[in-house]
């Protein structure tokens, strides 16, 4: 049986090391500066999630609105603080150049949109934090990151639950050895998909359906939970086509992830269940989260069962979005590089560009 004197282990890390041992590095902040961001998209996420987020920050604040409904923005402007001549829509974009308050865009539109506005943000001067999946293809991925190079420009991409407490413990716990010898991953997510016409069941807004959209979550679990890249894929496919949410984009989709040190992952994604689950299992014990990578309400268990659940330290913000936040404004106050850079985001697209691959012809496929 397993060993875990949880008290002791608080006391030996908390939370500034263990954060700093899953790889959040420890920056200096500058008093009193906090960068501007402009959030891109009011939708559900950048209205909804990301903007009341501001709150819980030390290092960020907002500063300007992007969107194509100018009485939104308007109201949400009047409501969070933001000057009327802060508000641009898509046509004016590129005149964010010319506001000294804006350090920051926050992308938060579909996945069709992102290069095109990571690439403008970037001319404009100005740092990007690009919500994921990073773009529809690992070649868009691979001109964001070129054009914030070229500008000299940081570009993050939004990955939420690296800086989330309950994935940061977990992680500390698999590299801490708590489980032994790490042998098998297992990750299923999912939810139930609703309106047709909604721009996630899009190919051509989406560039795909769960996996794209979900299972992401579960495929870069898979990489951050393990410390590994993996080195093979082999995936299938589920999809009732006569399902008329289903016209454009798959719904079930399971992958197996082949790692170098013989550690099997396997994952699945849906549209047509609601699932959020990840389990690490070593020779001595497992690390299970149920859910894992919910916006709240995450449960982590570390032992042999369910019996030993754990309450982690706090992570690196108030909440999950102010840790990321805050995350990208020290690193440019600091010239670090985000530990979810732009090459994260191109990792994660590549394999899923596999995945769909695998899935289309059958048959194993070996990554790069």
């Amino acid at each position: 049986m397993m060993n875990i004197n949880r008290r002791n282990l608080v006391l030996a890390a908390g939370s500034a090391i263990t954060a700093s041992a899953v790889g959040l590095p420890v920056l200096a902040a500058t008093p009193g500066r906090k960068l501007g961001y402009a959030i891109v998209g009011l939708g559900g996420y950048g209205l909804g999630i990301i903007i009341p987020q501001f709150k819980n920050c030390q290092h960020s604040k907002l500063v300007a609105l992007v969107s194509g409904d100018p009485a939104k923005a308007k109201r949400v402007a009047a409501e969070y603080g933001v000057p009327e001549r802060s508000i641009y829509d898509y046509k004016n974009f590129d005149a964010i150049k010319d506001n000294p308050d804006i350090d920051i865009v926050y992308v938060c539109l579909p996945v069709s949109m992102h290069a095109e506005y990571t690439i403008r943000a970037a001319a404009a001067g100005k740092h990007v934090m690009c919500e994921k999946p990073m773009a529809v293809s690992s070649a868009e991925c691979e001109a964001m990151i070129a054009a914030c190079k070229k500008a000299g420009k940081k570009l993050m991409i939004g990955y939420r639950c690296h800086f989330e407490a309950h994935n940061l413990e977990a992680v500390r716990f698999a590299r801490s050895g708590a489980i032994g010898k790490l042998r098998y991953f297992r990750s299923e997510h999912g939810f139930t998909a609703g309106n047709p016409n909604a721009w996630r069941l899009k190919k051509a807004m989406s560039g795909g359906g769960s996996l794209m959209d979900i299972g992401i979550y579960a495929l870069n679990a898979a990489r951050y939970m393990t410390g590994e890249e993996p080195i093979a894929v082999y995936a299938k496919e589920t999809t009732d086509r006569n399902d008329p949410r289903f016209r454009e984009v798959e719904d079930m989709i399971e992958f197996q992830l082949e790692f170098p040190s013989g550690v099997i992952g396997s994952c699945m994604s849906m549209y047509s269940a609601n699932q959020n689950h990840i389990l690490l299992v070593g020779d001595k014990g497992r690390i299970d989260m149920e859910p894992g990578t919910r916006y709240d309400g995450n449960k982590l268990w570390v032992g042999q069962d369910r019996s030993n659940q754990i309450t982690p330290p706090p992570g690196p913000g108030l909440t999950q979005w102010a840790g990321q936040l805050d995350h990208l404004s020290l690193c440019i106050l600091n010239n670090k590089e985000p530990i979810v850079a732009g090459e994260e985001g191109l990792r994660d697209i590549r394999i899923i560009e596999a995945v769909y691959r695998s899935a289309r012809e059958q048959k194993r496929i070996a990554l790069a």
